[in-house]
């Protein structure tokens, strides 16, 4: 028999009172009246502890959503894209206008078998991430392999901007050598300007450093960086995670083009896959490193850096949310300034470029500016629409 049950009978079968009761149940006289209150109402009903599962749940998702999360994840993935719980909550709010959250996603992805779990993977926490301060800051570049519908081997040669993870310029070549690596470094430089370092890995296309006898010289592309003024660094050998940004760009590209119905016979077909892939990657599709901005978005920004480049100390970047008071706040010589932005932005994550007092703020995902203006140092809060007289 239970306590409550007991309690019950005490009082209304052997004619104790409720303050009896208590004190022989180690109960409060509130509770025992609780209880004798509920049995008058709903009988041997009372017997049993009510539930205490909330009478509604405003969190809780629709199964019309949970559906929509499942569909989305197996669309994605059929479509070789990536089909993690943060790109879907990004789909869901861009698309649907649906907010979920990326835990809840990933809860349902469970659920349906979905995600498998990996406990001895990696985390993503224990790397050392790098990344230029500015577009064509650092270029990444690689060659990757991939074998047409009628066995043919090709090679695939990358450039990524190592900022924004832009791609620009993916080709396909029979075989990737010297002279195709300058071509292809010229061909992107042309349509987005030279940048000020370029990153590789050790292939002979690259440098000549490894080459037997090590007494070559720097080989032509080598020889073409040192005549621009730009900057060449290389990964250790045996480290491709130094090129890591170019190295994950080249297995989504090959996941896609696997995924893709007709399979390329020829290395123009495998071009034109690579362009509609290319296209996809820079402006449809979300990256979770940039705050779920494009590419592209990312790319075009900021300023872009330049051969030479040297960032004088005046000159810094700092990334930054807009507080639910429409401001954002910049330390300048000890004194922290409150730039006032506008409480439409609250919550929007930005970028400000500091050219000593002269700051330019922008949205991270969008590009959009936000607001330039030029420190007033003699006061705190910096007002939008206040004349500044350093200007």
């Amino acid at each position: 028999m239970s306590k409550r049950r007991s309690v019950i009978l005490s009082v209304m079968l052997e004619g104790k009172t409720q303050a009896e009761t208590a004190r022989l149940y180690g109960l409060s006289e509130a509770t025992v009246s609780r209880w004798i209150v509920r049995y008058r109402a709903e009988g041997t009903a009372a017997f049993a502890p009510k539930s205490r599962r909330p009478k509604t749940s405003p969190t809780k998702v629709s199964d019309v959503v949970n559906k929509l999360i499942v569909n989305l994840r197996v669309e994605l993935d059929a479509q070789g894209l990536d089909a993690g719980p943060e790109t879907i909550e990004w789909h869901l709010k861009t698309h649907h206008q649906i907010d979920v959250s990326v835990s809840t996603i990933r809860r349902r992805l469970v659920a349906a078998g979905l995600v498998v779990a990996e406990p001895r993977k990696r985390p993503k926490s224990s790397y050392i991430r790098f990344e230029a301060d500015l577009p064509n800051g650092c270029w990444q570049t690689d060659m990757t392999h991939y074998r047409l519908a009628t066995s043919e081997d090709t090679e695939i040669l990358s450039w990524l901007d190592d900022h924004s993870r832009y791609a620009l310029n993916v080709t396909a070549h029979h075989r990737v050598n010297g002279p195709a690596v300058v071509d292809t470094f010229d061909e992107t430089a042309d349509q987005h300007g030279y940048p000020a370092s370029v990153l590789s890995d050790n292939g002979m296309y690259y440098t000549a450093r490894f080459a037997r006898g090590g007494n070559s010289g720097p080989n032509r592309f080598e020889r073409h960086l040192i005549n621009l003024g730009v900057n060449q660094k290389h990964s250790r050998p045996n480290h491709p995670t130094t090129c890591g940004k170019v190295e994950r760009f080249q297995q989504t590209l090959k996941k896609w083009l696997r995924a893709q119905q007709h399979q390329p016979e020829t290395i123009d077909q495998l071009q034109t896959l690579l362009n509609q892939f290319v296209d996809l990657y820079n402006n449809e599709r979300p990256h979770r490193s940039l705050n779920r901005a494009t590419p592209a978005a990312a790319y075009k920004r900021l300023p872009k850096a330049e051969p030479g480049d040297h960032t004088n100390q005046t000159y810094r970047i700092r990334h930054d949310t807009i507080d639910k008071g429409g401001t954002v706040t910049l330390r300048h010589e000890g004194q922290l300034h409150h730039i006032g932005i506008g409480r439409g932005h609250k919550h929007t994550k930005v970028v400000l470029l500091i050219d000593n007092l002269n700051i330019r703020i922008i949205a991270t995902q969008t590009g959009e500016l936000l607001r330039q203006l030029t420190l007033d140092t003699s006061r705190d809060y910096q007002p939008q629409n206040a004349r500044n007289p350093n200007r």
